[in-house]
């Protein structure tokens, strides 16, 4: 196990107060290739080392199952193996299957993990006809059923609510809610539950069982979330109902890295995270270890317009040129 000083001394001068924010709330703004995924955890360890959190009561949040396999790689070496890092869906699977039995009772749920065969289900029975390459409009389907999904808004709402969606494949805005009320109705039938629905029906348990949720406040006292910047309505809900009315939340992302928007993410919720918290420690790391000088120099010019630019400092010497290409 790692001391509480070599923890630190691997760090460099950005990261090192990103571990020694210890204590809540905590907004890391952390530009790409700068090693968040390194202050983070090493933040977890020293808290650990030190005695400011119990490894066994943090929550790591990331969004992908590879990133969270990479965290707690990283927090095994350094000798805290029993950090819970996990996706946010993972979490919340966890948590619903473990209570099903006392609050539903009965076999628990089939999860899917393809919703192409429920939207075949329920475009037929519209009597829709999809474009020749079917493949690409299903696809196009399940975002949208996603999408509404994670902005908890329901069949009767749809049309209202996405009135500045562009929906590809020539469907309307009343086909595509048609589409989404079957799919949800022939799912449920089927006694399915998909992605959307583990969060939709973990964050309703926990609002509406006390018990329950006391029960998982006590279990996790410190979260750490990474990528917030792709972090949804629902997911945020979630969050807001595991943390009550603490504020031992690291937040970690940058706004310029948001790639789930079309699916829901909403980047405004990490922006506003300082205003949601306004004793919050903001800090940010700027020192990018990863790309060219030329890459990185380039990439703050595009940027250096936005509200929400980050000026990085490359480490590494100048590559190749870049090059323009344009393609069909």
């Amino acid at each position: 196990m790692a001391s509480a000083e070599e923890i630190l001394d691997a760090l460099d001068e950005e990261q090192r107060k990103v571990a020694l924010a210890t204590r809540g709330p905590v907004c890391v703004i952390a530009g790409a290739g700068t090693g968040k995924t390194r202050a983070i955890t090493h933040r977890i360890a020293y808290a650990s080392a030190i005695g400011v959190m119990d490894p066994q009561r943090v929550m790591a949040i990331t969004f992908t199952a590879r990133a969270a396999g990479e965290m707690r790689t990283r927090l095994r070496m350094l000798g805290y193996p029993g950090v819970n890092a996990r996706t946010i869906h993972s979490a919340a699977l966890k948590q619903l299957l473990y209570f099903w039995p006392s609050v539903f009772g009965g076999q628990s749920p089939e999860f899917l993990t393809s919703k192409t065969p429920f939207i075949n289900a329920s475009v037929e029975r519209a009597g829709i006809k999809l474009p020749v390459n079917s493949r690409d409009a299903l696809r196009d389907i399940a975002t949208e059923i996603e999408w509404a999904k994670v902005n908890q808004i329901d069949h009767d709402d749809y049309q209202q609510q996405a009135t500045n969606r562009v929906l590809r494949g020539d469907l309307s805005l009343e086909q595509m809610e048609q589409i989404y009320r079957d799919y949800d109705e022939i799912k449920n039938l089927d006694g399915a539950i998909d992605f959307e629905d583990v969060l939709l029906l973990t964050a309703a348990l926990l609002a509406e069982s006390p018990i329950h949720l006391a029960e998982i406040q006590a279990q996790y006292r410190s979260f750490v979330v990474d990528e917030y910047q792709d972090i949804s309505p629902i997911q945020q809900r979630l969050l807001e109902l595991w943390l009550g009315d603490r504020n031992q939340l690291c937040a970690v992302g940058d706004v310029n890295q948001t790639i789930y928007s079309f699916a829901g993410a909403d980047p405004k919720i990490f922006m506003n995270l300082p205003q949601r918290f306004p004793d919050a420690t903001v800090l940010r790391l700027t020192t990018n270890y990863r790309s060219t000088s030329n890459i990185v120099n380039f990439a703050n010019q595009i940027n250096k317009n936005s509200s929400s630019a980050l000026d990085l400092h490359p480490i590494r010497s100048s590559g190749a040129e870049i090059a323009f290409n344009v393609f069909d």
